[in-house]
């Protein structure tokens, strides 16, 4: 597919043409920290993530993604104080340090699976690289861009004069109003790169250095991995915004002037998820995970529309009500495209499918405006002069990107409850109807039948009951608002 991609390069703070440096283009995207679950807010950015990689295979790119595990070094506070999470997670479980890392990987491996991402083609471990780590550590030292103090090694940002553009960080302003402990260091912006072993405290991961016995900083980690596996300069580095001012920022500054290299080509960031009028994170209090959302019966692929419903550099509230929503949105959606499905869609003209395609790839095109696309897609389906075998072709290949399993029935959308806007909720004893047309005709009885209770209407309520059974189910009035649908056996 002969198009351009443009994306936000939060280095020019602009949108560019994307060229790669080589047929590969080269991919690195900081992961979690497995200390714990990752909540919905993490995941969005992976999911953004996964919609860029996507795009990438769609345009006829080869991708090598590499996404880093965070399993040491990874302490409560930007500024290099507080307790590392690993240890944190560790005591909250009664777990060892490494139970903890293996559990909660295994489950960050699982929700993004569950949601149909794409895995990464290598997720390095950090307690596998720390060889990498210290030898960096030691280049920057023998530069002279590190110094020592009694609790670590840390990087010299007044020997990197370019520290802070990135980020446009005013560092003197930084200096004049610290308000922190800066110990000994000798700005505020310096950072860890090894931390010291605190003979008083008791440690579950650390090790034997030049520096002396201890643990690698956060920042230091991605800098080794990503240059272990990744040429420079790297062509695409995502992350949060959160990561702009610091953990990214510092990135910039040790790699660079370790290898004496430009680091990275494209800088790509995703806004928060919003839970409330705050970021969802565990520091602010309020976190929701996948689990919570597949237990209420929400399929992960309305999860996944879901995300889609804002451009990954604009913020996106959370609620159950959005939720719901794409759960409705997306049953319009695979039964509209199930309509086309009876065509024959053998052979047919690809340039009428490059054609019937075009809206939605350009608008990804424009810096992954999948709002847009999804409102093209919308638009395609509907445009009766598109013969029906191309639109059924042409969403066999958006789905490459939004990987919504679109030509797939509709069964599998409702897992469990559906919540109406009349208030009640609908559980489907046994699983859904496969047909979306029988669901749709037992859901608009139910809300008849409210209607009519609400009324005081108990005739045309027990005649909306018996309506149902002469479709083959049985309706069972639950307490809180909650009516049970079963087959008839």
């Amino acid at each position: 597919m002969q198009k351009t991609l443009h994306l936000y390069n939060t280095a020019s703070r602009s949108k560019e043409a994307f060229v790669p440096s080589s047929s590969t283009v080269s991919m690195y995207c900081c992961g979690p920290t497995v200390y714990g679950p990752a909540h919905m807010g993490n995941l969005r950015t992976y999911m953004w993530e996964d919609v860029l990689k996507r795009t990438l295979l769609a345009l006829g790119y080869s991708v090598k993604h590499v996404m880093n595990i965070t399993d040491v070094g990874h302490l409560t506070s930007d500024e290099d104080t507080g307790e590392d999470k690993m240890e944190k997670g560790a005591r909250r479980e009664g777990l060892s340090a490494w139970d903890i890392a293996k559990r909660y990987t295994q489950r960050f491996v699982e929700d993004t699976k569950t949601l149909a991402m794409l895995p990464p083609d290598i997720m390095p471990r950090a307690t596998e690289h720390i060889a990498e780590m210290i030898a960096l550590v030691g280049v920057l030292r023998d530069k002279g861009f590190a110094y020592q103090t009694s609790d670590g090694i840390y990087f010299d940002t007044q020997k990197f004069p370019e520290y802070g553009s990135f980020a446009r960080i005013d560092i003197e302003s930084l200096q004049a109003g610290a308000r922190i402990d800066m110990g000994e260091k000798k700005s505020v912006t310096d950072f860890a790169l090894w931390k010291f072993a605190d003979p008083a405290v008791k440690r579950q991961m650390e090790w034997d250095s030049p520096f002396g016995r201890g643990f690698p900083g956060w920042h230091i980690e991605c800098s080794a991995m990503s240059v272990t596996y990744l040429n420079q300069p790297i062509d695409i580095h995502c992350g949060g915004q959160e990561h702009v001012k610091v953990h990214h920022t510092n990135e910039i500054a040790q790699t660079e002037a370790a290898t004496g290299k430009p680091f990275v080509r494209y800088w790509v960031h995703g806004e928060w998820l919003l839970f409330g009028n705050s970021k969802m994170s565990k520091s602010e209090g309020g976190v929701v995970l996948l689990s919570d959302i597949l237990e209420k019966g929400i399929s992960p692929l309305a999860c996944r529309l879901f995300y889609f419903s804002a451009h990954h550099r604009m913020p996106l509230s959370f609620s159950e009500e959005s939720l719901h929503a794409a759960v409705q949105s997306l049953k319009r959606l695979k039964a509209l495209i199930a309509a086309e499905t009876i065509i024959d869609n053998g052979v047919v003209d690809e340039n009428l499918v490059d054609s019937a395609c075009n809206p939605f790839f350009d608008a990804l095109c424009d810096d992954l405006n999948i709002p847009k696309a999804m409102g093209c897609l919308w638009d395609m389906l509907r445009d009766s002069s598109i013969d029906k075998r191309v639109r059924v072709h042409a969403v066999r290949r958006i789905d490459s990107v939004l990987a919504l399993d679109l030509l797939t029935p509709v069964q599998s959308i409702i897992t469990k409850d559906l919540a109406l806007a009349c208030g009640i909720t609908v559980v489907f004893a046994g699983g859904a109807p496969e047909s979306d047309v029988l669901v749709q005709e037992i859901v608009k009885i139910v809300e008849d039948r409210s209607a009519a209770k609400k009324n005081k209407d108990f005739a045309a309520a027990d005649a909306l009951r018996n309506a149902v059974g002469v479709l083959g189910y049985s309706l069972k009035d639950l307490p809180q608002s909650r009516v049970e649908i079963s087959t008839l056996v």
